[in-house]
Order: C-alpha cells, then structure tokens, then sequence
C-alpha cells in the first residue's frame, strides 16, 4: 500500500488557517482566540504571527495586542479581484441593473462550498442590515445567489454536497431541512432565479441568478432590498433580464473569444 504523502511546509497550512481566521471575523483577534480558534497552541499561533507581520499579512494593535488582516495581503486580493474576467464582462450589466432598481447588486463566484462575493454595488437609498462585503462568503444553501448556483450542479454533485454540509440556521426562516432544500432547488431550476426570504439577513429579501453558458458555471448575482420596499415582480423581470443579457455576453465570448 502506497504510504500518503504529506504536504510540504506544514507550517504554510497553520498559517492558512490564522488568516482565514482573521478573514472570517469581524473585529480584531486576540492571540488566545486565535489559537483557539484554529487548534494551534499559543506559541506556534504567535510565531506564525510574527511572520505574517513581518510580511505584512497581519497587521497588530500595539494597545490592545489584537490581530486583523494586513494591507499587503488586501492589496493582493482586490489584484486578483481586480483581474477577474467575471467581474469585467459583468459590470456594465450589473451596473445598469442597479440602476433601474436602485438597490444592492451582488456577484459572487463559486468557491468549494461557499459563495465567494467578488463585486458589491452599493443603492443610494437607506438599506437594512445587510451583512455583505467583497471577499466575504457565504452559504450556498441559504443564498440567493448560492441557491442559483446549486441548481446549476448535477443530481451527483448536488447530493454530494448535501452529504459534506451541515444545514445551520442563521434565522427562523434558513431551510435546515434536506428534503425542503431539495424541493427548493428544483423551484428554482424551473424559475431560473432563486430566492433569499430573510434566510440570512431579516428584513432582506434577495433575488438571484446564476451564469451557466456552455456547460460552465461561471458566478452569479443577485439583487438584495429591504422587505418594505421590496417590489417582487418588478426585481425578478430585472434579474432575469440580466440574465439573458448576460448569458448571450458570455457565449458571444466563448464563439469569438
């Protein structure tokens, strides 16, 4: 029997594990939450600390001895956000789509089991607690936008994934049921967009759609409003508009590209 093989540099995954912490959270982490957090001992959690603020990847309040993400390691990631084709093909229709509802617009692109927000595009108008922000993820099986992407994936894949995640209400209104979920997702293959009713966030209301040209599931977007002024009709005709605009886009670029 072939003996598995480790990685190398075990220390680059503790270190992984520290900045997806600090991703993750929303204030800045002490060291005992850190390593608490990730499983690593106090003294490793602080070396590799260290290092990462030596390269700038992690950044310290000298007062409150608390850790956040470092400048340098944003600054690589709006790079690759930045080079994202997704995000350039989808822009001028994400924008026009904005505008003509006047609320925010999201784009997200699959990653592993998550949604992976790539673009934001904030309304004028007052929002509610809307708990999003670019390089954020979140659910597949409670987004709009994730919702559409799980309609996209094959009966295997999609069973699959049911298997590997667990279904945790963020609200009373989350579906933490597998067969509820499942009934969902066919909804939403025949509607071609997916809903978000306060599943999240409460008081949001969020329609998506995903970007499936040629076989290829390139992202998806959605539109989030507050539930008082939230115009049904109005913002699916929207989206599915979009929709169309865009999936023409993206087979004009796979036939000529």
């Amino acid at each position: 029997m072939e003996e598995e093989k480790k990685p190398y540099g075990t220390v680059l995954l503790k270190a992984a594990k520290i900045i997806d912490n600090l991703s993750n959270s929303k204030e800045a982490q002490s060291l005992a939450a850190i390593a608490a957090s990730t499983g690593l001992t106090s003294p490793t959690a602080l070396k590799i600390l260290d290092t990462l603020l030596l390269i700038g990847y992690v950044e310290k309040d000298e007062q409150t001895k608390r850790f956040t993400l470092g400048s340098a390691l944003i600054r690589h990631a709006n790079n690759r956000l930045a080079n994202l084709d997704i995000i350039k093909i989808t822009n001028p229709y994400l924008r026009n789509l904005q505008a003509s509802l006047d609320e925010t617009v999201h784009l997200g692109i699959l990653d592993k089991d998550e949604v992976l927000y790539v673009n934001k595009l904030e309304t004028q108008k007052a929002i509610a607690n809307i708990n999003s922000r670019i390089g954020n993820t979140n659910h597949l099986y409670s987004s709009a936008m994730g919702k559409a992407l799980l309609a996209a994936f094959s009966e295997d894949e999609f069973a699959a994934y049911l298997d590997r995640v667990e279904l945790v209400a963020a609200t009373p209104n989350t579906i933490t049921d597998r067969a509820v979920l499942e009934a969902e997702i066919r909804n939403v293959q025949t509607a071609g967009f997916a809903t978000d009713d306060e599943e999240n966030d409460l008081d949001v209301i969020c329609i998506g759609a995903a970007l499936v040209a040629d076989h290829k599931i390139y992202g998806a977007f959605s539109v989030s409003t507050p539930k008082y002024r939230f115009e049904r009709e109005k913002t699916i005709e929207k989206v599915l508009e979009t929709k169309k605009n865009l999936l023409a886009e993206l087979s004009r670029r796979n036939t000529f590209g």
